[in-house]
């Protein structure tokens, strides 16, 4: 089974991917949760009345609260944005609320003062170029007993910066239809699927590595095409038995809450487990062959 044969549809394939995603990004950006930029969010049910958005917002801008956004859910509650704030702010809103629509259940309240919210978004930043920077000479590391040994980490990293590409990818378009945004669940599944692309591209490279010494008379293209074949049944198998069938259950079945944590989580590690075999591997052989010398030329002799 030549895989690495393939290479450049499989680099395609993740450009289709990931290119609509960036237009999105580029054009309109992400929301931000409060987790983020700070701010409160009010999530109310009327018992009496069903007001309009256009309603809701007019008791905030009534008790000058700036940045009011409203958004109706499916079970035909009311989740407002705002300004951070405090109890006595809240309690005039509730109580106005109360006055012109009737009965008012919170469901939530929910504040992060600015602050807070930038040294999530710093910290958030940190942790994953700090954990980037210490998998890379791990790596380097493990396999400096191998020619050009460095070339896994970086290979590894760019394996990484691959899936990550791809959680903001469908986070934006997510964002796009669905009015997805980013919070502190979204880091989470960043940093998880970090941890899970690191590790399976460490299985593949290890792989590799054992090869290198029992199969060293083979040219490098198969030789690591030989390593991917190996590891291929088990990379698939053990990510589909013990994590996507459980993410793809609660995302059919499981609350609307957790659902686009569990969607960017299940399309994440499935990310990881591709790129470690179809990504993370084949930038071993093209930089081991140089084939970026190549390219144009190959473009030349076509014309």
């Amino acid at each position: 089974m030549n895989l690495l044969g393939k290479r450049y549809l499989f680099f395609a394939l993740s450009l289709l991917i990931i290119l609509p995603g960036l237009i999105v990004l580029a054009t309109g950006g992400i929301s931000l949760s409060i987790d983020f930029t700070g701010g409160s969010i009010l999530e109310v049910t009327f018992e009496e009345a069903t007001p309009q958005p256009a309603d809701v917002l007019a008791i905030y801008e009534n008790a000058n609260i700036r940045d009011p956004q409203v958004q109706t859910t499916e079970t035909g509650s009311f989740i407002i944005r705002s300004e951070f704030l405090d109890n006595d702010k809240r309690d005039v809103v509730l109580s106005s609320l109360s006055k012109e629509f009737g009965e008012t259940t919170v469901q939530r309240f929910d504040s992060v003062g600015p602050s807070i919210g930038e040294q999530v978004t710093s910290r958030a930043a940190m942790a994953v170029g700090v954990s980037s920077f210490l998998v890379l000479l791990f790596i380097a590391w493990s396999f400096r007993g191998i020619k050009n040994g460095y070339r896994y980490g970086v290979s590894a990293i760019f394996a990484m910066i691959h899936d990550v590409a791809i959680i903001f990818s469908i986070t934006a378009l997510g964002g796009l239809f669905f009015g997805w945004e980013i919070d502190s669940l979204f880091l989470t599944a960043l940093l998880t699927v970090i941890g899970f692309s690191m590790q399976d591209s460490i299985v593949v490279f290890d792989r590799i590595r054992e090869n290198s010494s029992s199969l060293r008379r083979l040219d490098y293209e198969t030789l690591v095409n030989h390593s991917i074949v190996q590891t291929l049944q088990r990379s698939i198998n053990t990510q589909l038995m013990t994590v996507e069938f459980l993410l793809l259950a609660l995302a059919l079945f499981g609350g609307v809450t957790l659902r686009q944590f569990v969607i960017v989580l299940l399309v994440g590690l499935m990310s990881g487990t591709y790129s470690s075999i179809f990504v993370a591997a084949p930038v071993l052989v093209v930089w081991e062959n140089k084939e970026w010398k190549t390219w144009f030329k190959k473009n030349k002799a076509t014309a």
